[in-house]
Parts: structure tokens; sequence; C-alpha cells
């Protein structure tokens, strides 16, 4: 997702797919003057024809429950829901649905759009890659070899009270149901990974020892780079938290940089859900039926990284944007890696530290609590 806009349009027919892209007849969404297309979408109209195209080539492999309404209108139906959290009337109108059909229409295309996550949403694979990212995270908050900011992203949910136990599981640390993905972004908010879709209790570091990127950057498949995570994550090699209670400037510094770095997820997180409002309230969820909420999750973040891509700008906030949730602790002390905390002191001296670099780093004993 390091592409510049240019090039992101040059690549647009790799993209895709192979072949020529079947355009078909005039959009429904031509219908829309620029500003009420917005209000109704919060996409602009070259941002929604490119999600057009590249939606309308995979479609025509989906076996369709509504096979006469058109690739257009389905989009139309789904980005309407993912942008309000709601099907508005005069859109079912246009487009011939119910209610009760739209959620199905809604799935589908949430399940295309999600699919397009290989395109849309990569982790930095290559060593130039991973040097632009880190160099732009260093750049901001003075932290080197840091490949992304790692977070838990909670979406808020109605679970039945009277099912007490499932109820209960999706309670998080701030006391309302939700469901909860683990996402990875780079310092000017594009999303690099998106995985899991748990219940509200589940622990951030039980998301990451399972996940797919976890187990690769513990496995050292991606360089010796961190992640930035919060007070929820174990301090590794790989995951860098801050400092639970700095005794000196130069940790107070270090904990101030980590600060900076990780508010960019709180601000991404923000500017998705001002966009896609879907994600202020996800309905109604049973564990058993986590992979709908997780197709409309990746489905936001995919869209999130095209609009990004055309610079389309978020609606204007409307209310106070919700803080990253404190991390979950566990109520038994978990051992610390000292390798890990050796790392991050000497990373901490090297670079926050008014000391000399020549002089040797202070050591200290292992006695911090790192959750």
């Amino acid at each position: 997702m390091a592409f510049a806009l240019p090039v992101w349009l040059a690549v647009q027919d790799e993209l895709l797919g192979y072949g020529e892209v079947d355009c078909g007849p005039p959009s429904c969404f031509d219908e829309f003057e620029d500003e009420a297309l917005f209000q109704m979408f919060h996409l602009t109209r070259p941002c929604i024809s490119f999600i057009t195209d590249a939606a309308r080539i995979r479609m025509k492999n989906v076996a369709l429950k509504k096979p006469g309404l058109s690739v257009d209108s389905m989009l139309m139906v789904a980005l309407n829901y993912y942008a309000h959290g709601v099907s508005s009337a005069p859109v079912l109108q246009k487009v011939g649905l119910s209610q009760t059909e739209c959620y199905s229409v809604i799935g589908t295309v949430s399940g295309v759009i999600a699919g397009m996550s290989d395109q849309f949403i990569s982790f930095p694979l290559i060593q130039q890659a991973r040097a632009n990212v880190a160099f732009k995270i260093e750049k901001l908050c003075g932290i080197p070899n840091v490949l992304g900011v790692l977070a838990p992203a909670h979406f808020k949910i109605r679970a039945s009270p009277y099912e007490k136990d499932t109820f209960r599981s999706f309670v998080n640390t701030l006391g309302y149901t939700s469901v909860v993905s683990q996402i990875i972004s780079d310092s000017d908010g594009n999303i690099l990974s998106v995985e899991k879709c748990c219940v509200g209790s589940t622990f951030e570091q039980e998301m990451w020892d399972s996940s797919f990127k976890g187990r690769e950057m513990e496995e050292d498949l991606h360089g010796p780079f961190w992640v930035i995570g919060g007070k929820g994550y174990q301090l590794s090699k790989h995951v860098l938290t801050p400092v639970s209670e700095p005794t000196n400037d130069s940790e107070f510094r270090f904990n101030e940089a980590h600060a900076k770095i990780h508010n960019v997820m709180r601000t991404t997180l923000g500017s998705m859900k001002r966009r896609f409002r879907c994600l202020m309230q996800l309905g109604f969820a049973q564990e058993g039926s986590l992979d709908k909420k997780s197709n409309i999750i990746k489905a936001c973040c995919v869209l999130h990284n095209i609009a990004k891509k055309f610079s389309d700008p978020p609606p204007p906030v409307a209310g106070k944007i919700e803080p990253l949730l404190p991390g979950k602790q566990h109520s038994v002390a978990v051992e610390i890696n000292t390798e890990a905390l050796k790392a991050r002191q000497e990373l901490i001296f090297k670079n926050f530290s008014a000391v000399s670099s020549s002089q040797d780093p202070p050591s200290t004993g292992i006695t911090e609590e790192d959750m």
C-alpha cells in the first residue's frame, strides 16, 4: 500500500485482473450529483467507479440470490449500508429491494470485497517496502525499525442478555458488547493487515499468538523489525510495548514517542468509523455467526485503503472519537522476555537518551511488569 496515486492508477488493470473490464450500461451511480453521491456513500465518484470495476470482475463467478440485480445496484445497496449503518429507503426503492432482501445482498458484496484484501491490504514484504514504512515511522516518532502499529479494533454489536454465557463473552474491558479484530496500520493510516473476528472479551495477546501475522513476525519471517503494541500485548522481540513504570527521562521520552505513533491507530479507526458508520454498530451477533461480521470489517478496511489512495476525505467528525480500548490484563503475572526487555532498553538508550552513545547502557534487573 505504498504506491503513490499515479502508480496506483497505472497498475489498475493488474489489480483488477487480466482481460477487459466489462463496463456495461451507464452506472446507476450516475444519477447522483457529486455532493449527493458523497453524502449517500461517503466516497467520491472516481473512487466508486474504481470499486465498481474491481467488484464487477469478481462477482461474475458469484452465485447471486437476486440474479436480476445488476452489480452496480448491489454495490449501491452495500456502500450505502457501510456509509450509514442502515440501507436508505430511496436506495432500496431505486433497486427494488425490501429491507429483508438487502441483507443477503450486503452479505454477498461484503464477501466479494473482503476477498479483494489480497490486492488492497498488503504488509511490506520486500526490503525496500519495509525500509520505506520504517523510515516514515521513525521520522514521525523517532523509533527505528518499526513496520506498523498493532491494535485490537473493537466494533459494537448487540448480544442478547438473556443468553448470559454468550452475552458475557462479548463484553469488553469498557463494559459494552463488541467483536474485535486485529489490525496493523502504517504511519499514514493505511491498513497493512486485518485478521480475526473474535468476541469482545478476547485477550489481545491470544489473538496475536494465533494470528498469521503474529506467527510470521515471531518466527522472524519479516526480519529484525518491531510492531508497536499497547499494554495489552507482551513485550517480545517483535512487539514493542511502552515502559509500564518509567523511571527516567529517557523512558518518559520513549513512552511519549510510543504514544505518538500508537495514536495513529486511534485516528485511523476513527476515520474508518466516520466513513463507514456500520462499524459503529454491527447489529446482533452470536459466536457462531462471526464470519459475516468479519467480512464487513475486512470489506471496510479494503474500501478505507482504496479511499485513501483517491484522497477521499472522511465525513466531518460526528461526536467524540472513541479511544482505543485499554489492554485486557491477565490475572496471573506473565514471565518477561529478558532478551526483548534488553533490546528495548538498548533502543531507548540509543535513541532517547541524552547520555553519549559511547557509554554503555545501564543495566537493570527484571522487575518490570510489561502487561
